[in-house]
């Protein structure tokens, strides 16, 4: 069987480890052997070995978190290539793609780096990731975005991300979400504002909720914590939403990664805004492993991205027929094709916008079960584990013959 060395920059699991994840048992039964360098300790090498999956330790970052200098990162590698040989080296991410390309053509090993972002490269990063045998963007979008800034057109391809359409699927929800959050049942001094129905003056009046529903509406963000996903565009639209809909809670699910000090603003103006204009209304979840039920639970999942390259969560609220609304940036629209029906997409950092969609999903059950059908046959249709997998095993057949 012929190895496949699998290089991932991070401990932990976001989108691009859970998308190689999604491969592994593909890529064994179809003949090579994945092994994954990475960092030993966290989140990623504890899935890696409930899968059975060597890891081999390689770490670019030092104790403090900075970057450990490229040349001896790379020096590391190259020992690690050297003594294993493996035959194939898969960089699961655009910057351990750089930090392949020169090692791998060095040594003469086939190589193919991941393309899993959309951002600026200096003129050496984009000759270092032309040192690789193939890069695989991960939309359309990400491709030309690259190609433009100077990848090598020949060697760049399109690979989508696939999700387990088993554990992502529709079905009816429990309760269990409403229950943990103490919303199971109707509450007296939470209020729904609606048209008083007589009098010579029509006015909004409020009503308890509990006389509409016994389950409020729950509208989620699921993603990292951080500028580029937006959530303060969420924030700004709910704060609008609430001027008609006061039963509505919003789930914000994920955690913030970078340590820097405009990222740590940011999450603090969230919990502030969360507090002064939507109180006792906005959940901060952290990270969760029960996401797949998750989403069978909610009323929509709005995801206000500022930039987004392949959205992995947009792909599973799709796989699970959940309603969804998201900005048109990015790869999104090749997910939701504009006039395929299976979302609602709206421009970026436009609340107004996204206010108005959410509200219109929001007072139409029918609408969003129509969405949500769509979007599950779409799901099937083209982001399958199992497409993703065979797709990514020919690239791998092909690499390993150049």
């Amino acid at each position: 069987m012929a190895e496949i060395l699998i290089l991932c920059e991070y401990p932990t699991l976001s989108g691009g480890e859970r998308s190689m994840l999604a491969t592994l048992d593909g890529v064994a039964r179809a003949g090579f052997a994945p092994v994954v360098a990475a960092p030993p300790e966290g989140p990623l090498a504890e899935a890696l070995a409930e899968r059975g999956i060597e890891v081999v330790g390689l770490t670019t970052r030092d104790a403090s978190g900075g970057h450990r200098p490229q040349a001896a990162v790379r020096q590391e590698l190259a020992c690690l290539l050297s003594k294993r040989r493996p035959g194939l080296v898969h960089a699961n991410s655009l910057a351990m793609g750089r930090l392949a390309g020169p090692v791998t053509q060095g040594l003469r090993i086939p190589s193919l780096a991941h393309l899993r972002d959309i951002l600026r490269l200096s003129r050496q990063a984009i000759a270092d990731l032309n040192d690789n045998t193939r890069l695989l963007a991960v939309s359309q979008a990400v491709r030309c975005f690259h190609t433009r800034g100077g990848l090598a057109e020949g060697k760049t391809f399109v690979l989508y991300n696939g999700v387990d359409l088993e554990r992502f699927r529709p079905g009816p929800p429990t309760g269990y979400l409403h229950e943990e959050l103490g919303l199971s049942g109707g509450k007296g001094d939470r209020h729904l504002l609606c048209e008083a129905p007589e009098g010579p003056f029509r006015q909004k009046v409020p009503v308890p909720f509990s006389r509409l529903s016994p389950f409020p509406p729950l509208v989620a963000v699921i993603g990292q914590i951080g500028i580029r996903k937006g959530m303060d565009v969420l924030l700004q639209a709910a704060v609008r939403v609430s001027q008609e809909r006061l039963d509505v809670h919003y789930l914000l699910v994920g955690q913030r990664w970078s340590d820097k000090a405009e990222s740590r603003r940011f999450e603090a103006e969230l919990h502030r805004v969360a507090e002064a204009r939507l109180g006792g209304r906005v959940h901060f979840l952290g990270l969760r492993a029960d996401v797949d039920r998750l989403l069978r639970e909610v009323t929509m999942l709005v995801h206000s991205a500022r930039q987004e390259p392949l959205g992995r969560v947009l792909l599973e609220a799709a796989a699970s027929g959940a309603a969804i609304v998201a900005t048109d940036v990015g790869g999104t629209r090749e997910i939701f094709p504009p006039d395929s029906q299976t979302a609602r997409l709206v421009p970026p950092d436009e609340p107004e916008r996204l206010a108005d969609a959410m509200a219109e999903l929001l007072g139409d059950g029918p609408l969003r079960a129509r969405l949500g059908a769509a979007a599950r046959r779409r799901a099937v249709a083209a982001f399958s584990a199992e497409k993703a997998t065979a797709g990514l095993v020919e690239h791998y057949r092909q690499v390993s013959d150049c």
